[in-house]
Formats: C-alpha cells, sequence, structure tokens
C-alpha cells in the first residue's frame, strides 16, 4: 500500500481510541479483511456457532418434539420479535418474526388495503425500491383490484388522494444509502387517510427508526443485514397494536389460527402479532438470529448512529484525500438526516474495480450498472478499517 497522507490516519488512531463501540467487535468472527458489505450480509456473532450446535444435537436431537415445548420453539416467532423491537423503536407484543421480507410485504400490504375500505383502489410505491418490493406491489395491486403508482418518496405527498390505499416506501434506499424522512411521509399519508408501510431492511440496527413514536401502521425487515441474523434469517412483520384486531392477513395459516391445534376447518384469526404468523416457523434459523440478537444487549441504537455517521463522514474525508480527483462521484447525500449507513460511489468501471477491491481485502459490493456500495456497520467497523479501505479504493482506481 503506498504511504497515505498523515492526518486522515492519525485522525482514525484517535477516533478509534475513542470509539464507545469498540468493544462490540470481539463478540464477531472477523477476518483481517475490511468488511463493509454488512449492508448485504452481517458478519457471524461469535455465539451463534455454539447455540446452533446445542439448538441441533439437544433440543433437536434429543428432546425431538418435546423441543417445541419445553426450549421454547412454539413461541420463538413473537419472543424473538420482541428482542427486535427495541432496536426499531417498538413496545413488546407487535412484532413477529418469521417467513422472507417479501411475504411479509404481501401481507402488509394486501392487509392495509383490506383496512383502507371502499373506494380506496391506489396503492403508491417508491419508484426507486428494491425490485422485489415493486413485483410484490404489483401483485398486491392485482390481487386487491388497485391501481398501481410508482413515485419518487418526495412525491408522494403531492401524489397522494382519496383513492390511495396503501404507500410502500423504504426507509434508507438500497442503492444510494439515501435515507428518507419517516415522520414526515408517514404523517402525510395518514392525513390522506390512507396506510403507510415501511420496509427498513437497510435501516433497522443501523440508525433509530421510531415505529411507535411516528405513529408507523405495518413495517417489514430483514434481518440478515446489520441485525446479523445469517444467510437468508427469517424476515419480520410490524403490526401496530391498535390496527392488530383489524389486521386480515392474506396469507392465513394454521400458525395464526386462534386454535392451531384444533384443527378446525374454519378460520379464526388469532388476537395480536401472531396474527402474522403462517406456517411453520423455521427453528434452524430463528434461533441462530435469536443468539445473533445477543450482540445488541446493552448497545445504544443511538451510540450506532453516532457512529455510524462519524465513520461515513470520514471515509468520504479518506476518499477525497486518496482517490484522483473526478475518478468516483458521491451518490450519498452529504446531509446527516439524508444519509443511511452506506457510502454509494459511482465509477465508471465499478464491477472490475469491486472484483479487485475485494482481492485486496476490502469487502464492499456493486450494483448495476456503476455503483460500489459500502456498508458500515458500527458495530464490528472500526476508523482504521475506513482508512485502510480508502488507501486500497485510492491504489486501485490509480
Amino acid at each position: 500500500m503506498s504511504e497515505p497522507v498523515s492526518e486522515p490516519a492519525v485522525e482514525a488512531e484517535k477516533l478509534d481510541a475513542a470509539d464507545a463501540l469498540r468493544g462490540a467487535r470481539d463478540a464477531f468472527v472477523l477476518d483481517d479483511v475490511v468488511y463493509l458489505d454488512g449492508n448485504s450480509l452481517g458478519a457471524l456473532p461469535a455465539v451463534v456457532p455454539g447455540r446452533i450446535e446445542d439448538v441441533v444435537r439437544r433440543q433437536w436431537g434429543e428432546l425431538r418434539i418435546r423441543s417445541w415445548e419445553e426450549s421454547g420453539w412454539w413461541t420463538a416467532p413473537e419472543r424473538i420479535g420482541d428482542r427486535i423491537a427495541p432496536l426499531v423503536g417498538a413496545a413488546a407484543g407487535q412484532i413477529v418474526v418469521g417467513d422472507s421480507t417479501s411475504v411479509n410485504v404481501f401481507k402488509a400490504l394486501v392487509a392495509a388495503v383490506r383496512m383502507a375500505g371502499d373506494g380506496r383502489d391506489e396503492i403508491l410505491v417508491d419508484a426507486t425500491t428494491f425490485p422485489t418490493d415493486g413485483y410484490i406491489a404489483g401483485s398486491a395491486a392485482r390481487m386487491t383490484g388497485c391501481a398501481l403508482r410508482p413515485v419518487a418518496p418526495a412525491e408522494v405527498p403531492a401524489a397522494l388522494g382519496g383513492r390511495t390505499a396503501a404507500v410502500l416506501l423504504n426507509h434508507v434506499d438500497y442503492r444510494t444509502g439515501r435515507l428518507y424522512d419517516l415522520p414526515a411521509l408517514t404523517a402525510a399519508v395518514h392525513e390522506a387517510g390512507a396506510y403507510a408501510v415501511w420496509d427498513l431492511c437497510h435501516s433497522a440496527g443501523a440508525l433509530p427508526v421510531g415505529l411507535d413514536a411516528h405513529g408507523v401502521d405495518l413495517a417489514v425487515g430483514c434481518t440478515y443485514k446489520y441485525l446479523n441474523g445469517g444467510p437468508g434469517s427469517p424476515a419480520y412483520l410490524y403490526v401496530r397494536r391498535e390496527l392488530q384486531d383489524r389486521f386480515d392477513s392474506p396469507l392465513p395459516g394454521w400458525n395464526s389460527h386462534a386454535e392451531p391445534f384444533g384443527m378446525r376447518t374454519g378460520y379464526e384469526p388469532a388476537s395480536g402479532a401472531p396474527r402474522g404468523r403462517v406456517g411453520t416457523p423455521d427453528i434452524l434459523s430463528l434461533l441462530a438470529l435469536e443468539a445473533a440478537l445477543e450482540v445488541w444487549d446493552g448497545v445504544s441504537v443511538d451510540a450506532v448512529r453516532a457512529k455510524s455517521l462519524a465513520l461515513t463522514d470520514f471515509f468520504l474525508k479518506c476518499v477525497a484525500a486518496y482517490v484522483p480527483e473526478g475518478r468516483v462521484e458521491c451518490l450519498t447525500p452529504r446531509a446527516h438526516e439524508e444519509r443511511g449507513s452506506q457510502i454509494a460511489l459511482r465509477c465508471d468501471d465499478a464491477d472490475d474495480v469491486m472484483k479487485r477491491l475485494i482481492e485486496r481485502g476490502v469487502v464492499g459490493d456493486f450494483r448495476a450498472p456503476d455503483v460500489l456500495r459500502f456498508g458500515f456497520t458500527p458495530l464490528y467497523v472500526g476508523f482504521a478499517d475506513v482508512e485502510r479501505a480508502a488507501c486500497v479504493l485510492a491504489e486501485t482506481l490509480t
């Protein structure tokens, strides 16, 4: 590596020394790479392998069917939901864990349209959303007889009207890292008499969300990014307590029945968050996630947000100091109130550049056609990591 300019390197040392979260890194299995892809797949918490061995060998291998009761398997979706709740600003009893983000988006959107009632036959969806959200919104619209209108988040207030039933928005844009104004947009949706559905995949575990405080109706999110639940770990569904009695899931399964073991032909929904359940829970993934969430014990989301902003500020400073001028363009907003926990840089040969970065131990990812994405997970990314990543990026681009 070429010799870095002194100021950012010295600053990295000072910032790492003052880092209030520096001990959290010891809770993860990490090697010598600079891992800046936690916005796609979080690192492995050290406690998970041993916990999964116990689940497989003892709970499944020895207790077998008894573990549904004795090991708490049956109540895991709500119990783990309550562990996630404080990370997204929700009280207990409003989150159920299970299924994928896509499935939960479908449940939430269709339920929102059903709650909106007659005369409301339009769904608004973020025009820049992750593709699957758009696909699901289109399917939900066809199923409910609604028109689907893709609009940019900034245009949502003007697009709302008396026909709007539900609005599906991303808290943080997956490509650019832009943070949208959840409180203001939720208030605008409510003023129009519609329901707000938020996708938290790129914000939960990286910044405060405030679901209860801002009156969000429904929210979904994955657990394998900043929550470090593992590849394909189950998603979650938030249903605001005041709406739970009206939540009409389009996927009623035996697990969400008021009397699941009654095996009745007629469906009667359970009360509370369990209405969001469908089929038999994925126990191995659920319990890996439950173990992974222990890294959050005693950790403040506000402290995580403060470090996230400091890390991304410092990365931008290092990029400005090391990378040849004009070689990259930052797509992520500079303003803190508009920034998630990633930096997206536009680069003509981004695909090839990211491959070379990974070969040299700096792991981010590429999004077509020309975006380098770097995710900053405050629990295990340090300021020296950031300075090293910028140096290697500069050398790769020279």
